[in-house]
């Protein structure tokens, strides 16, 4: 099988171990009526160190197959937006303790699941 990569979105995680899955759309092109439709396919990508969350954009590529249904792995991660919530409270707690401001108990909370 040639090396292939594609880009999608979680979409479900936490089901399998060490599994996750990832829905892969593109865009088509109907031959009568020109009109453009988004076709989709979801694939079962093996995550190592269960890192993936739902809506993570992901790049992932084709390996030798890992079990019946799984035949990708994770390359790396685009776009988190879990992730990036989790920085943005960090940064306004840190920007919070700068000012000498009191932290709130989501802040707090945020700054031990760090620690």
């Amino acid at each position: 099988m040639p090396p292939m990569a594609f880009t999608g979105v979680v979409t479900k995680v936490g089901a399998m171990q060490k599994t996750a899955t990832v829905t892969v759309s593109r865009w088509v092109v109907h031959e009568r009526t020109r009109k453009r439709m988004e076709r989709s396919k979801k694939f079962l990508v093996h995550d190592e160190n269960e890192r993936l969350r739902i809506n993570d954009t992901v790049k992932i590529r084709n390996c030798a197959p890992i079990s019946a249904r799984k035949r990708f792995t994770l390359e790396h991660i685009l776009k988190s937006p879990e992730t990036e919530h989790d920085e943005l409270l960090a940064r306004r707690a840190a920007e919070g303790e700068e000012r000498g401001l009191a932290r709130s108990p989501v802040l707090e909370a945020v700054a031990e699941v760090r620690a």
